[in-house]
């Protein structure tokens, strides 16, 4: 049974992080360590004892449709009523519509416990977060008024409405359409399809952001306007009157995450629907007329760091569910177990490194996505003159989290397959669902190849390379630190840090050479490697500035000492294959050029 890692996520946030710095300051308001204790320890005993038991109830009940409406499976509506009852959903919200004003560090943490409990149930509140932060950005304030303080308390769930089949990942060949009325609301038709929590029994209302094209609209991605399309429409007094022209015409069936409904939605599709003798789905424009990609990247920021987010959640009960296995398997001999008869697996030194090798990328991956976190917090919270360097920070390390964390999870899933053996090809055993679930991941909220387009592509030409350069002095300020320590474990730290900087630096220089060159061909060819190897000398760091801090201290706990050996493992097995990454940016990207013509004849 999945136990929310509290003290590896504490061990973030209060030794890898500069957290302390911010509380004594009072960036991040009221938060206290006292009180960030207690939300952690709150938010992991609902997951253990709430969440998780439907993981594998959803996994196997699946989703049923009773005409254009989706039925969860049993006992998903009830907890998720618990769980909006006790606040969860309104963590990091405006406290003028009932949030709590929270960091984003805090919903983060928690984030991984709902996801590592249950990823369908999880995705849920996921889109409806996305929903409060583009409304709260880019909406109206009657518009504010009437939905903000439903959708922040979890009785009404939101859904993000980007994709078509003619589209996919690129917007600019969108077809719904959007029409003016009189009234100054809008009249939408077309199809979407992939929208996750498209239809669902959980909550009363379902508000659904739609980007469509007015009749007027300039082509591409500058004609799109977004628009709010509630599943009821409200009446004066802001309360549920009828039902608007959007259905779920289809439920998609996938590999994993079956109690998530992924639907097919049609807007406008039945005009006696709306009672008004006018045909379409009722919409709302958020934000202005053909602005409408703008607002949803507010929304699509906040969903890839929470994707990283569920590959870190994912990975970890992925590697608790291979661990309790291990230990209790027996097979073969072993010279480290001292009792008669086969030793459990866990003793056989192989099974310790897959072991290892998924605790390992599961802190790293959990460092970096809070350590993004914490930059946009500062961002929002800081004086004025240092928001811009921490929201550029953010903003880089967003697809880092996203492609990293989720790539990782995919392989850790994997690892816990083969630390089952044959038993992890089974259903029974429940780890081929982890791997189910945790392979759509590096898919949707922009593929990993997309992050790594826009990680060289935007990302790192940001102030022409110096809001990278500013992260590699930072890596290479404490890398000089690590240097002077006698101990062994830092020293050892110290070295692979200094290799990892050393491929990273090499081949971030040689990035910026090809994109002040115009040869971005050479520099897309090599942008998904960079991206991995970025993200590795990162986890080489954060773990490396954690064993650092814990070694300040006279005296350490078991776990304080395992984080330490996690961090070392990283360090000496992990981070080695920055060089690897680093020859195949280097030297790469002609063979790839030329292949692809042999792959177009």
């Amino acid at each position: 049974m999945y136990q929310a890692p509290v003290e590896d996520v504490l061990h973030v946030l209060q030794n890898i992080l500069p957290l302390q710095d911010g509380i004594d300051k009072g960036i991040f308001g009221d938060l206290s360590n006292d009180l960030m204790n207690a939300i952690l320890e709150e938010a992991g005993k609902f997951s253990n004892e709430k969440i998780a038991s439907l993981n594998t109830i959803g996994d196997k009940a699946g989703l049923r449709r009773e005409g254009t409406d989706i039925v969860m499976p049993q006992g998903f509506g009830p907890v998720y009523k618990k769980w909006c009852e006790a606040g969860w959903n309104g963590l990091i919200a405006n406290t003028d519509y009932g949030g709590q004003d929270l960091p984003l560090m805090i919903q983060v943490a928690t984030g991984e416990f709902w996801n590592a409990a249950n990823l369908a149930f999880a995705l849920c509140p996921l889109l409806t977060t996305g929903v409060i932060e583009a409304l709260s950005l880019h909406g109206s304030k009657p518009l504010k008024q009437l939905y903000l303080k439903k959708l922040i308390s979890g009785q009404w769930t939101g859904t993000m409405n980007l994709t078509e089949s003619q589209s996919g990942s690129d917007l600019s060949t969108l077809r719904a359409r959007a029409e003016r009325q009189d009234d100054g609301t809008y009249r939408l038709f077309g199809q979407k399809i992939f929208i996750t929590y498209g239809d669902h029994d959980m909550a009363e209302n379902i508000c659904h952001l739609v980007l469509a094209r007015l009749p007027d609209a300039p082509e591409g991605v500058k004609g799109i306007s977004l628009f709010l399309v509630p599943k009821f429409l409200l009446n004066d007094a802001g309360a549920l009157e009828k039902r608007n022209d959007v259905f779920c015409n289809g439920l998609e069936h996938k590999i994993g995450i079956h109690a998530s409904p992924t639907c097919t939605m049609i807007f406008g599709d039945d005009h006696a629907l709306n009672e008004t003798g006018k045909a379409g789905a009722v919409g709302y424009l958020i934000g202005h007329e053909h602005d409408g990609l703008s607002c949803m990247f507010t929304m699509m920021n906040n969903a890839r760091l929470n994707v990283g987010v569920q590959g870190v959640g994912i990975g970890e009960r992925a590697y608790q569910h291979a661990l309790n296995y291990a230990k209790e398997r027996k097979q073969g001999n072993a010279s480290s177990y001292d009792k008669q008869g086969m030793a459990p697996i866990v003793h056989h030194l192989d099974v310790t490194r897959n072991l290892m090798t998924m605790r390992a990328l599961v802190q790293a991956c959990r460092a970096l996505c809070l350590s993004c976190a914490y930059a946009l917090d500062i961002a929002h919270n800081a004086e004025p003159a240092k928001r811009d360097f921490w929201q550029k920070r953010g903003d880089l390390l967003t697809p880092l989290a996203k492609a990293y964390s989720t790539d990782k999870a995919v392989e850790i899933a994997s690892i816990g397959i083969q630390i089952h053996g044959g038993m992890g090809f089974i259903e029974e055993t429940g780890a081929a669902q982890f791997w189910r679930d945790a392979r759509i991941l590096p898919i949707y909220e922009g593929t990993n190849g997309i992050q790594a387009i826009d990680l060289v592509g935007r990302k790192l030409r940001v102030d022409n390379g110096e809001n990278v350069q500013n992260l590699l002095q930072e890596i290479r300020d404490f890398r000089t630190l690590l240097t002077e320590q006698s101990d062994e474990d830092l020293r050892v730290l110290s070295a692979s840090l200094s290799d990892c900087l050393t491929d990273l630096t090499q081949v971030t220089d040689y990035m910026l050479n090809c994109l002040k060159g115009d040869d971005m061909e050479k520099a897309l060819a090599g942008a998904t490697p960079y991206q991995t190897l970025f993200a590795t000398t990162l986890g080489t760091y954060y773990l490396a500035k954690g064993a650092f801090n814990l070694k300040l201290r006279a005296k350490l706990s078991p776990q304080e000492n395992f984080n330490i050996q996690t961090a070392r493992f990283y360090a000496e097995n992990i981070a080695p294959q920055t060089s690897g990454l680093k020859k195949s940016v280097l030297e790469g990207a002609g063979t790839l050029i030329t292949s692809r013509q042999a792959l177009i004849s």
